[in-house]
């Protein structure tokens, strides 16, 4: 069971904890960041203010104080709390949390909040398990996760626990963190340590927004300075070559790889760049980057510039046989002319409308004169018959054959834009459409 608010905690408690797990807040005084959740008349600041529990999701990056605002809304309410993390539970510990919770329920009357970190780990039917306690009043739950509850958490569970969305901390915030673990006399470093603006900006920026990194940063840092002061030096050593937050697969993974393909088909060269490399500096694996810029290649260039295809090809076959770092700069390269390239998604649309129409219309039959005829049977059955061979035609185009299926009507889906090389496309097929009697001219 939690301690009230102001109980202290003795030094032999604190001892050997790490700075970070120290420096946990228990009152919103203490608490900084999420003042889009926490400000005055703000939902989450009124639910504690006034004692009132209810179900829950935090979502936000590491470090944001999902924890710990579980933590504080349960002492404000004078709750019990029951601290769980899915990576290491499961349902049998889930249904020892409901003895437990409702034993206390029937001796004292008193409320009970389950914390489930990670519950994003929690597969179905594990989410499951808890939802009829959740439902008649056994359980306050609040879950905790980084990845979007909306793909990783079941609809029963999100239609009965409201979804609060964390926010990295600034770099304000963490160094506000940073200056009162240095000052903290009795859970801090209590004033024993010295550091300069520079380098509580480099731990601020380092840390990307994680108030548990950035402390993580400082207690290393005071380990190993000396004579009382935390040089700048120091701290980069520590914090040096750590990755940008990333995550391979999950949501900012996601985020990330939509903004680069955006950047690029909105013709912004310097927006490309940086996402690329934010994504090479966060861990991602350059090869996928290469694959993904093939498709934006064919999907949002096409034919407006055919070499944007080749060129993205290039730069994957030379990261394959550079590796990275070295075939990085080719992706760059690449992704620089796919931003700089005149857009097109033509191709793209054309193939999405024929596949719509090849749903729509089923098997349709080949007509005759377009099959092949192989065989003297073929040839027999009239395969083939009055197929007219292009080349043999003026400019190459037998004009006025049908190539369509006999029983569906002549479309079109590819409408070439404006731009690049499909301009001269656009005006060729223009010619020959005017030309075919059952065609319209509707470019």
């Amino acid at each position: 069971m939690e301690p009230p608010p102001d109980t202290r905690e003795s030094e032999a408690a604190l001892e050997g904890r790490p700075l970070a797990d120290r420096m946990r807040p228990t009152s919103l005084e203490g608490y900084f960041g999420q003042s889009h959740l926490l400000g005055p008349e703000q939902p989450l600041r009124r639910a504690i203010e006034r004692r009132r529990l209810h179900s829950m999701v935090f979502w936000g990056p590491p470090g944001t104080g999902k924890t710990t605002l579980a933590r504080m809304l349960a002492r404000a309410s004078e709750a019990h709390f029951i601290a769980l993390s899915a990576v290491m539970a499961g349902v049998k510990d889930i249904r020892a949390a409901v003895s437990e919770a409702s034993a206390l329920r029937s001796a004292q009357g008193r409320a009970t909040v389950l914390f489930l970190d990670e519950v994003h780990r929690f597969n179905k039917s594990q989410q499951d398990a808890f939802l009829p306690f959740v439902e008649d009043g056994t359980l306050t739950f609040i879950g905790a996760t980084t990845e979007n509850p909306s793909f990783e958490l079941n609809n029963a569970l999100l239609s009965r626990a409201r979804v609060y969305v964390l926010k990295p901390l600034t770099p304000d915030e963490l160094k506000d963190i940073l200056r009162r673990a240095l000052d903290d006399p009795e859970r801090g470093l209590a004033d024993r340590y010295t550091i300069d603006d520079e380098a509580l900006d480099v731990i601020a920026s380092a840390a990307d927004g994680d108030a548990r990194r950035a402390l993580n940063f400082l207690e290393l840092a005071s380990d190993l300075s000396e004579d009382g002061e935390i040089g700048v030096d120091v701290v980069k050593a520590v914090a040096g070559g750590t990755s940008r937050r990333f995550d391979k697969g999950g949501e900012h993974f996601f985020d990330q790889i939509s903004a680069l393909h955006k950047s690029v088909r909105g013709t912004d060269p310097d927006a490309s760049l940086y996402w690329l490399m934010r994504m090479i500096e966060g861990g991602c694996d350059p090869l996928y980057i290469a694959r993904r810029m093939v498709r934006v290649a064919s999907e949002d260039i096409g034919n407006a510039d055919p070499r944007a295809l080749q060129l993205a090809l290039n730069a994957w076959e030379a990261l394959e046989r550079l590796g990275s770092p070295e075939g990085e700069l080719a992706l760059a390269q690449a992704v620089v002319y796919l931003a700089c390239a005149p857009k097109s998604n033509a191709v793209y649309t054309a193939a999405k409308a024929a596949a719509s129409a090849v749903e729509e219309h089923g098997s349709l039959e080949v007509p005759m004169h377009l099959r092949n005829a192989p065989t003297r049977l073929m040839k027999e059955l009239g395969y083939g018959d009055n197929y007219r061979y292009a080349h043999d035609e003026a400019d190459g185009v037998a004009r006025g054959e049908r190539y369509f299926p006999e029983d569906m009507a002549v479309d079109r889906y590819y409408h070439p834009v404006p731009r690049g090389l499909e301009i001269r496309i656009r005006e060729k097929l223009a010619r020959i459409r005017a030309e075919n009697p059952e065609s319209e001219n509707d470019d």
